[in-house]
């Protein structure tokens, strides 16, 4: 059944043109049928003015300062940048699958342990805040240390006049 399916598409495609095609000579001969009537040399009317292409601009400018007014009060308005947002930290998570992982949460004074699926968020245990918490050690990440220092690097070069490469920490 697969075999036959490829041939399909060509056939598809040349009846598409034949059908363009067919199209195409049937709308010229209508025009070639229909009566031209001879116009006077004075009574030729003048085509669209600049009144008209200002009209268009403007519409279209209008248009798109919608489209770009409602993308920004859309990116202003997203549910994540309200005030409860603001309380709830990710603290630290681990792969523990494929598709799982195990995340802490900080919301107000409460560590959250919730299991992340690609179908659903559990919550497996709830703890208090440690006293001793120290969020800054617990979000450390590699690459984006050595992305800082690399940023750093060639930004201080790069007010010096020279371009050093940065250098890779072990």
């Amino acid at each position: 059944m697969l075999a036959n399916a490829k041939p399909l598409i060509p056939r598809m495609r040349i009846a598409n043109y034949r059908a363009a095609a067919l199209f195409a000579a049937a709308s010229v001969y209508i025009a070639a049928a229909e009566p031209v009537t001879p116009v006077a040399p004075g009574s030729l009317t003048a085509g669209p003015g600049l009144s008209s292409f200002l009209q268009v601009f403007l519409a279209l400018g209008l248009v798109i300062a919608a489209i770009f007014l409602a993308a920004w009060l859309m990116r202003r308005l997203s549910p994540g940048h309200f005030a409860g947002a603001a309380q709830l930290r990710v603290v630290g998570g681990v792969m523990v699958g494929q598709k799982e992982r195990v995340v802490v949460v900080e919301l107000a004074d409460t560590w959250l342990v919730l299991g992340v699926t690609s179908a659903q968020v559990s919550t497996l245990h709830t703890l208090a805040k440690p006293e001793k918490a120290d969020i800054a050690s617990v979000q450390t990440n590699p690459f984006a240390e050595r992305l800082a220092a690399a940023l750093r690097l060639r930004k201080s070069s790069d007010e010096a006049g020279a371009h050093a490469t940065p250098v890779d920490a072990p």
